[in-house]
């Protein structure tokens, strides 16, 4: 019994001494496994440990650096300051881009033992995909496929916001409707990789006219829509001439020639006795682009306040 004891004991021992060497090599080995990049630091803020994944995001990291403030450290990683203070007593999450064209999720968690704290991880998540087919999915759910520009559910999403604020604040919202004349003899005509090509060329015409920030998008088909807030019809069907001339001095040169196109368009203001809904605005602009086209084409027309027919929401 005694050496049936003794000799269970000596087993135990053994392994016990096993574990204790291998327990290191195994958080080494994890460490090192994963795909983060973990930088550890101890409670003065120095660079005392990163990972493998840390050495492939940052390739200047070394072993060099150990023992080195991390500021310091971190500057000469990316060439410029980190984008936040660093305290233990509070944890982050930062998204952070570099100049190498990633981008990172950032966070910190504290090291602690009992009720001491000893140190810092941060953390380093590569996002530059995940953000690359975020950015790809809001251009095909918002931007027009041949323009760019917005397209009309994103049109109706944030001109929705702007009316609102506008109605908020009193102040003036102006909407214009633009349809490019005669545009399915061009279709005819030329073909349609002709009417393609002379759609992007209107849009960047516009565009050369308008301030940035304005609300720009394809309305469906050769029309167009431009909110304009802060802007009354006086000046809403100033900029609507300002477009229709400069558009119609600039042909497009195309493989069949110099082609000249005009614009019609339709401009109409909010109104707070009316308390219009967006919907009856662009009903609105759409009744005078309708008066615009109906009295020959190539000008503007402001809507006088006649009553029309809704238009359905999309």
């Amino acid at each position: 019994m005694v050496l049936w004891l003794s000799s269970l004991l000596y087993l135990w021992s053994i392994n016990t001494s096993r574990l204790f060497t291998l327990t290191p090599i195994a958080k080494t080995t994890i460490f090192n496994s994963i795909n983060d990049g973990v930088i550890v630091l101890d409670e003065f803020y120095r660079l005392i440990e990163f990972n493998q994944s840390c050495k492939s995001m940052f390739p200047n990291i070394n072993t060099s650096m150990l023992g080195t403030g991390f500021e310091k450290v971190w500057l000469q990683l990316s060439g410029s300051p980190f984008p936040t203070k660093i305290e233990r007593t509070s944890t982050f999450t930062k998204e952070i881009h570099l100049a190498s064209d990633r981008i990172y999720q950032v966070r910190s968690s504290s090291l602690q033992h009992a009720k001491y704290e000893k140190g810092l991880l941060i953390i380093f998540t590569d996002i530059t995909e995940l953000k690359r087919l975020q950015v790809k999915l809001e251009q095909l759910a918002y931007y027009d496929e041949l323009t760019q520009i917005y397209n009309r559910r994103a049109f109706f999403q944030k001109s929705e916001q702007e009316f609102a604020e506008a109605k908020k604040r009193s102040i003036p919202f102006t909407m214009i409707l633009i349809d490019i004349d005669y545009f399915k003899k061009v279709n005819d005509t030329y073909g349609h990789h002709i009417g393609d090509q002379l759609l992007k060329h209107v849009v960047k015409a516009c565009q050369t006219q308008l301030n940035e920030g304005e609300l720009f998008a394809r309305y469906g088909g050769e029309e167009f829509v431009l909110a304009l807030k802060g802007c009354t019809a006086i000046e809403g069907e100033e900029i609507a001439n300002k477009l229709r001339r400069y558009v119609e001095t600039q042909p497009l040169r195309s493989d069949k020639g110099d082609i000249y196109v005009t614009l019609s368009l339709g401009v109409a203001e909010a109104s707070e006795e009316r308390d219009e809904t967006l919907y009856q605005l662009l009903n609105h602009s759409d009744n005078a682009l309708y008066r615009a086209k109906g009295e020959g084409r190539n000008q503007v027309n402001v809507f006088n306040g006649e009553k029309g027919e809704m238009i359905k929401a999309p």
